[in-house]
């Protein structure tokens, strides 16, 4: 992994290297054939006046590169939300709240980062503009997960310290496990979503992808404003529950392994680790037998742009998107409902628990050309889509808070451990995934 932004700004405030140059070594990265698809748009020269502003150094960003996922609005670009369907769209006329903090912040913005369509997987497969490889790709190119795609890339490769991006079902966490980095889900309600192209607006978090944990804490603290708690207690003092129902299905070998080597690890440190079946994961699908929130809540976004421009979209996009238009009010309500019942029990179950342990998803990445764009690869795409999400989106149907850290080997692709709760104790969760971090990469 790559020099964090902690380790990074030491070196600047001691005057071991500049912003300028840091941002030049970033430009170099971001326009080679690494991050190829990756940016939509690049803002170099905006870039560089910041990083040359007085003082800028002693800002929390300092003047580093940041890249922002193309379903927010920055004043004077349109916002695409990875879609030919809005080339047309008006420029925004001001920032996202998101943008704006992260600018106040320091931050260098070097470019928009490509998506899957509208949010709406977490494959990562852009048909309109090409979908970014994988950060680990090496002769054979792999995707990079989604919907964060570019955001993921442009931080594993280099391009950027941090990636602003959002997390309806694991759009953060799952190309942050595919591509070997941090991604933290924090709690929704805790960043403003204001200035963000919707998916659902029950599930949507606005949140980043970065390089560490503590990175992880920086950004978060920008995004909500708000400060994260540090604790150096060590994770002997903390009780961790690890699921056995649902979360540990059909893991593929690498990610067996390295989950496996990982609970060895903590136990050894002296970590409490306790299965639990957690039976109410089960719930989840058939309480979404008639809809989900994503599907109706975006259905009811795109109805008249979709229903003018249904040739412009994805068709796989939009398949999932029409969906909401056979759920009735009575199914909304019902899941709205269900799932604040299902909230309870879940805390109920979770009680004298700090955080759980799962893996982030259960497979590595697989080549692009498996699930690229066409008819006779939807039942596979498809059927790996409902892989990727399964892990993650439990977090946001628990209205919760999770990180995906690194596991893996260096000889692996790359293997997420989620460390995730509930809703509000993302300073707990933060600090747990930091002392797991310590321990793995000692």
């Amino acid at each position: 992994m790559h020099t964090d932004l902690f380790t990074t700004r030491r070196h600047v405030r001691s005057g071991q290297s500049r912003p300028q140059d840091i941002l030049e070594q970033a430009r170099l990265v971001a326009q080679s054939a690494r991050c190829e698809h990756v940016f939509l748009e690049t803002l170099f020269d905006e870039a560089r006046a910041v990083a040359a502003t007085p003082g800028i150094q002693a800002m929390p960003l300092a003047g580093f590169p940041v890249s922002i996922k193309d379903l927010f609005d920055v004043a004077g670009q349109v916002t695409r939300a990875g879609s030919i369907a809005l080339n047309g769209a008006p420029p925004a006329t001001r920032d996202s709240v998101a943008v704006a903090r992260l600018k106040r912040a320091g931050a260098a913005l070097i470019g928009r980062t490509n998506m899957v369509e509208f949010a709406f997987s977490g494959v990562g497969i852009n048909p309109h503009f090409g979908t970014p490889s994988n950060a680990c790709s090496t002769n054979l190119a792999l995707i990079p997960g989604g919907s964060s795609s570019g955001a993921a890339v442009s931080v594993a490769t280099g391009a950027a310290f941090v990636g602003l991006g959002s997390d309806t079902g694991g759009s953060i966490r799952i190309p942050a496990a595919l591509n070997g980095i941090v991604g933290f889900k924090n709690t929704a309600r805790l960043v403003p979503t204001e200035g963000a192209l919707p998916l659902s607006s029950t599930l949507d978090t606005v949140c980043a992808l970065t390089r560490s944990v503590p990175d992880a804490m920086l950004a978060h603290e920008i995004l909500a404003q708000r400060q994260v708690t540090r604790s150096t207690a060590p994770l002997r003092a903390y009780r961790l529950g690890v699921p056995t129902a649902l979360m540990l299905d059909e893991l593929d070998p690498t990610v067996s392994r390295a989950w496996q080597r990982t609970l060895s690890a903590l136990r050894r440190e002296g970590a409490q680790l306790e299965e639990i079946a957690l039976p109410e994961l089960h719930e989840l699908q058939p309480m979404q037998a008639h809809g989900s929130f994503s599907a109706a809540e975006s259905y009811a976004w795109h109805h008249a742009l979709i229903t003018s421009q249904a040739d412009r979209y994805d068709p796989r996009v939009a398949s999932r998107i029409e969906r909401g238009a056979q759920m009735t009010a009575r199914d909304y309500l019902e899941l709205h409902r269900a799932r604040q019942n299902w909230i309870h029990r879940m805390e109920v179950a979770a009680r004298g628990f700090d955080a759980f342990l799962s893996p982030t998803v259960p497979v590595v990445a697989s080549p692009i050309a498996q699930v690229a764009p066409g008819a006779e690869q939807d039942a596979a795409f498809f059927r790996l889509n409902a892989l990727l999400l399964r892990n993650t989106s439990v977090v946001n149907m628990l209205d919760g808070c999770a990180v995906s850290i690194p596991c893996h080997a260096p000889d692996e692709l790359p293997v997420g451990l989620m460390v995730w709760a509930g809703a509000l104790r993302d300073d707990s969760v933060l600090n747990i995934a930091r002392q797991i971090e310590l321990l793995l990469y000692k």
